[in-house]
Order: C-alpha cells, then structure tokens, then sequence
C-alpha cells in the first residue's frame, strides 16, 4: 500500500499545479496556431512543443540538466540568434533594395516603434505592481521590429529573466503579420493609394551585390560596433549567397543550418514558458506593448511612404511601407496580397521585398544603438 501512495506522489496527475495546466494549454495554442492556421509554423510549433515539455511536472526537462537547459545555453550565449541571421542572410537578396535605395528609409521608418515602446515600458511602471528597469524596457521595445531572432539576441544580453514573454511576444506578432497589418494599412491609405502601380525595378548587377554587405558591415564596425554581431553574421550569410562561388556553404546556412538552429531555438526558447517563469502582471504588459510597437511600426511606415510618394518622381505605393517591418518574406506577401485586392495588375512583392529586407538591417541597427546605449 505504502508502495502505491509512493508511486501515486510521483505521477503528474497527483504533482500538477493549474498555473502549469494553463501553460500547457498556451503550449496547445502555439501547435494550433502552427498547424491548423498556419502561423510562423517553423517557430511557433517547437515553442508551443518546448512549452508543453518544460510544464510536465516532475520530468525536470527544463530543469538544470534537463535537455532544455542545455539548449537554453545557445540562447544565453547569443549563439543561436546569430547563426540564424547568417542563415537569413544567405536567404537575402538585396537586389529590390539596391535597385530603389529610398526603401531604406521605409525600414527606418518602421523601426519607429520600438523607440516609441521604450518610452511606453517605462511609463507602465505608473501601475501599481509593474516595474521594469531601463534594460527591461529596452528589451521588450525591440518587439516593434517584429524580428524574433533580434529580440532574442537583445533580451539575452539585457533582460534574460523576461526572454520567454518577449520571444512569444515577438514571433506571435510575427505570424500574426496578415491579421494586425491589413486593417492599419487600409485605414491609413484610400483605394486610389492602393492601387498605385509602381515602376519596373532596374536589374542589378552581381557586383553591387556583393560590394553591399561588405560596406555595410565596415560601416557598421566604424559606426556602431554593437551591432557588428548581428550585421556581421548577417552580411557573411549574404556575401556567400552573393558571390557564388560557395554554393554549397550558402545553401547549407540558408537551409540545414537554419533549420536545424531553429528547431533548438524553438525548444530552448518553449523552456522559458514555465508557470513559474511566464504568469506574472509583467508578461501581460510585455504582450500589449508588443502588439502597440507592432502596430506603430507598421502605421509609421506607411505614413513614410505617403510621405515619400507625394515629393517622389516616381510612384510609391504606400502600401510597401508596412514591410518595412522585419518580418520576412510575410510582411512582403501582406503588401503584395493588398495591392492586388485594388488592382488586380498590382504587383508589389518585389518592390515590398525593398523595405522588407532593409527593415531587417533596421532592427540590427536599433539593437545596436539600445544595446550601446543601456548597460
């Protein structure tokens, strides 16, 4: 009898607490979201899956010595998100950004947010019960670039203890990207907007495109060397892409390597959605600022854009300035998907692709200057 209570104690049945049964069912969520509505499938499915493994009572999973505290070791070291920017950068072309320069300044412009942000962290310390220090702020802010992997690397370095509120924050909004844009987006543009044909791009040349990434990356270690990790890894990526000449390389960072990386980041990042780590007052407030520095990011870019068409030779479609968001290529789609909605001979991918790809250099930046600028 003394042998049946024993082994009852032990079962999860008997040692569950409800905080770990509604994080369990938050980990369900992400699967659903991955599987049936295909959401960010290749994010939310290993973090919805690490989130279920790190609530199962007793196993001691994401415990000290537990398999997803050793995989937790490539978040804390920075690791992971940086291998998969050189991944991102093999992926990258920067050809629609090269070709039409100005779309740099939609990706900076979509970066408004996550300054907006920082302001907006450190005013709800006026709620009772919240209290979030500098780096905290700067941490969460980096939501609004909607750039998981950048929000990751940030919040490693300067808030670790709010990484697992800040990396769902980030990769949700992420693949929520086709629910929260296209109501800002219509808002703030008429029909006549957005059924605005733009220009063909001008071709080019493999030489600008390898030239790009080595300039980017001497202006960076000259400018902001805090950012020198991110852009760096990311520059290497797209210089191999570029060049052509280590196909092999390229095609493993943008293909086995960033799988693989996502997969053990997925999982190390589903261990920190413990009860203990995730049911606090601060990780709803990290949520709502997330999903406002989302949605400033995406209304300043098009507000850019507006701005940029009205002084411009040529026609700019304000829809392409909600990509300049990070998320890539789906921020790019959204645009393009709007467009077509107008104008059924409106394609805009390649030209959204522009804002896209420069709002991934907009986030590093941004990293760079908080992580400069809050120690």
């Amino acid at each position: 009898m003394e042998n049946l209570s024993l082994l009852w104690q032990s079962t999860g049945i008997h040692t569950i607490h409800a905080g770990q049964v509604l994080m369990m069912l938050v980990g369900f969520l992400l699967l659903f979201l991955a599987i049936k509505k295909d959401f960010e499938p290749l994010l939310l499915l290993p973090i919805g899956f690490g989130a279920i493994l790190s609530n199962i009572p007793v196993a001691g999973i994401a415990e000290e010595g537990g398999i997803l505290s050793y995989l937790y070791l490539g978040i804390k070291t920075g690791v992971f998100p940086l291998l998969i920017f050189m991944g991102v950068g093999a992926m990258t072309d920067f050809g629609p950004m090269l070709a039409n320069p100005k779309t740099l300044l939609l990706g900076a412009a979509a970066q408004f947010g996550i300054f907006a942000t920082l302001l907006g962290a450190l005013a709800l310390n006026m709620i009772p019960g919240l209290e979030f220090t500098l780096k905290d702020a700067a941490a969460i802010a980096i939501i609004g670039g909607a750039d998981g992997p950048t929000a990751i690397y940030v919040a490693s370095r300067l808030a670790p203890d709010l990484l697992g509120a800040i990396a769902v924050a980030a990769y949700s909004y992420m693949a929520l990207v086709p629910l929260i844009q296209p109501p800002i987006m219509r808002a703030l543009t008429t029909v006549e907007e957005r059924g605005i044909e733009m220009q063909q791009m001008r071709n080019v040349s493999k030489t600008e495109k390898i030239i790009f990434p080595l300039v980017l990356l001497v202006l960076t270690a000259l400018l902001l060397p805090s950012a020198a990790p991110l852009i760096g890894m990311f520059c290497l990526g797209n210089l191999m892409h570029a060049s052509g000449v280590v196909d092999r390389l390229s095609k493993t960072a943008a293909n086995e390597l960033i799988n693989i990386v996502t997969i053990f980041l997925g999982l190390a990042v589903g261990s920190k959605l413990s009860a203990d780590a995730f049911l606090k007052l601060e990780t709803l407030g990290i949520l709502a600022l997330g999903a406002v520095a989302f949605c400033i990011g995406t209304a300043t870019g098009v507000i850019m854009a507006k701005i940029m068409n009205r002084f411009s030779s040529t026609p700019i479609n304000p829809l392409i300035g909600a990509a300049g968001v990070s998320a890539v290529p789906m921020a790019a789609r959204v645009a393009n998907k709007l467009g077509l909605e107008t104008n059924p001979h409106n394609f805009l991918l390649m030209h959204a692709m522009g804002p896209n790809v420069a709002g991934v250099i907009g986030s590093a930046v941004a990293a760079g200057v908080l992580l400069s600028l809050v120690r």
